[in-house]
Order: structure tokens, then C-alpha cells, then sequence
């Protein structure tokens, strides 16, 4: 029985009182991690994306901090994507786009059985969040996405930490 297997049996497993520990922990961490980012001015969807992608492979921490670098790469990667199409652009035409989305997915999914970056999911997610985010290429901007999503991994670190500990 796989982990994913093993984690849905052990949920189907609690008793209702559990069930609804776990969720009120997960919804009050959540809460929480929403207000600190918007009283930091930190966007609430980004801090989001580390959420999402802590749980990507919540079976362990070593697991879900490699989500969390992952993500952070997919930022990185995201912004000198977008520069490199910028500047393929004159000489490429609507060529640029393709190939350097050829270029950036070859060393994503060719990262995937690699045991620290081998989470593609967040990866992606991470170039999604740099676009989708739409700020200029700056240190800065790297630095409040960055900050943004660490709220989102830590909330899913605490997130698990306390149901382990009172609903599981």
C-alpha cells in the first residue's frame, strides 16, 4: 500500500471527533497564515502557493521542505524564463515563447526522480505564481514572493505538526 493509500485509509479511519479537530486546526492555521500575510501586505494567494505546495508530499518534512525549494525555484526559474523571451523575442519571433518553454520543461521533468527537486507540481507552481504575480524582475519581488509563500509553507508545517499531534 502506497503512503497517499496509507494517509486516505488513516483518514477514513478517525473517529468523527477527530475528523472535525483536524479540520478546525487546518481552517485556524489557514485563518491565521491569511491574516499575516495581508497585515505584512503580502498577497493571500501567493502565501497560498506554500500552502499548496507543502502538501504536495506531506509525508515527511525532508518531503515537504523540498516542495517548499522547489516552489522557490519555480519562482526563480519563472522570472529568467521570462527574461530569456524577452530577450529571444527580435530574433525568434512568436518562436521564443515555445522554445523556451521546451528549455525550462526539459529541466523540470528531467529533475523528477531527483530526491530535493524532483517535485514537479512545484515547480510549476512556482513559474505559475511568478507569472501570474506580475512584477518586474527585481530581487525585491523575488524576495516578497518568496516571503509570501514561506508564510503558506509554514502554515502547512504547523498545519500538520498539530494534527499529528491532537487529531491523528
Amino acid at each position: 500500500m502506497t503512503n497517499v493509500q496509507n494517509q486516505a485509509t488513516a483518514v477514513h479511519r478517525q473517529t468523527r471527533g477527530k475528523f472535525i479537530l483536524w479540520t478546525v486546526i487546518a481552517s485556524v492555521v489557514a485563518a491565521f497564515a491569511a491574516w499575516l500575510s495581508a497585515a505584512m501586505a503580502l498577497e493571500v494567494w501567493v502565501m497560498f502557493a506554500g500552502f499548496i505546495a507543502w502538501f504536495t508530499r506531506p509525508t515527511s518534512l525532508t518531503n515537504s521542505l523540498s516542495a517548499m525549494l522547489c516552489l522557490w525555484l519555480g519562482l526563480a526559474i519563472g522570472a529568467a524564463s521570462g527574461v530569456l523571451t524577452g530577450a529571444l523575442i527580435p530574433s525568434l519571433g512568436h518562436l521564443a515563447l515555445p522554445l523556451v518553454v521546451f528549455l525550462v520543461a526539459l529541466l523540470i521533468v528531467g529533475l523528477r526522480t531527483q530526491r530535493l527537486t524532483g517535485n514537479m507540481l512545484s515547480w510549476f507552481l512556482g513559474m505559475v505564481t511568478w507569472f501570474a504575480a506580475e512584477l518586474d524582475m527585481t530581487a525585491v519581488s523575488f524576495l516578497h514572493l518568496t516571503g509570501a509563500t514561506a508564510i503558506g509553507g509554514l502554515a502547512g508545517y504547523t498545519c500538520q505538526a498539530l494534527n499529528r499531534r491532537w487529531a491523528e
